[in-house]
C-alpha cells in the first residue's frame, strides 16, 4: 500500500512537471548574427582590424631587419673572429627573443582590446534581448545558432527594432 502511495504521488509530481515545461514559453535568436550587424560592431572591427594592422607591420619591419642582420652576419662570418661571431650569434638570439616577446604581447593587447570593446556590444544585445523576451512573455531564450532544430518564434527583427537599426 505504501509502495502504490508513493508512485502514485511520484506519477502526480511528473505530470505537475510536464505540464508545467508545456506552459513554458521559448523563442530563439542567433545572436552571433544579431551581434555581426549591430552597427556598433561594425565600428568595434574597424579599431581592432586597425590595431591589428599596425602590430603586424611592426612585427614585419622587426622580422625583415632580423633577416637582413642574419644574411649580412652569415656572410660574413667566414671573415670576422671568433669574438664577433659570438657576440653577433648573442645578438641575434636577443633579437629573436624581442620579436617572440613583441608578438606575444601584441596578440595579449589585441585580445585585451577586442573584450574592452565588445563587451559592451554584447552587454546591449543581451539586455535588448531581455527586454523583449519579457515584453512577449517568453521564459526562455536560446541561441539559435547551438539548435539543432529552431521551430519556435526568433525575436531577431523585434531584437533588432529594440536596438533601432
Amino acid at each position: 500500500m505504501k509502495q502504490i502511495k508513493t508512485l502514485l504521488i511520484a506519477a502526480v509530481m511528473m505530470l505537475g512537471a510536464s505540464s508545467m515545461n508545456a506552459q513554458a514559453k521559448t523563442a530563439h535568436i542567433d545572436v552571433q548574427e544579431l551581434l555581426s550587424k549591430m552597427p556598433e560592431m561594425t565600428s568595434a572591427k574597424a579599431q581592432l582590424d586597425k590595431l591589428n594592422k599596425t602590430f603586424e607591420t611592426e612585427y614585419s619591419t622587426m622580422v625583415t631587419e632580423y633577416q637582413t642582420k642574419m644574411r649580412k652576419y652569415e656572410s660574413e662570418a667566414e671573415t670576422a673572429t671568433k669574438e664577433v661571431n659570438e657576440t653577433r650569434a648573442k645578438e641575434m638570439q636577443d633579437m629573436g627573443q624581442r620579436i617572440q616577446q613583441y608578438r606575444d604581447n601584441a596578440q595579449k593587447q589585441l585580445q585585451d582590446k577586442e573584450t574592452e570593446i565588445i563587451k559592451p556590444i554584447m552587454d546591449k544585445a543581451k539586455a535588448a534581448i531581455v527586454k523583449v523576451a519579457k515584453a512577449k512573455g517568453y521564459q526562455y531564450v536560446m541561441d539559435a545558432s547551438t539548435l539543432i532544430v529552431a521551430d519556435g518564434p526568433n525575436l531577431f527583427e523585434d531584437v533588432k527594432k529594440e536596438l533601432k537599426f
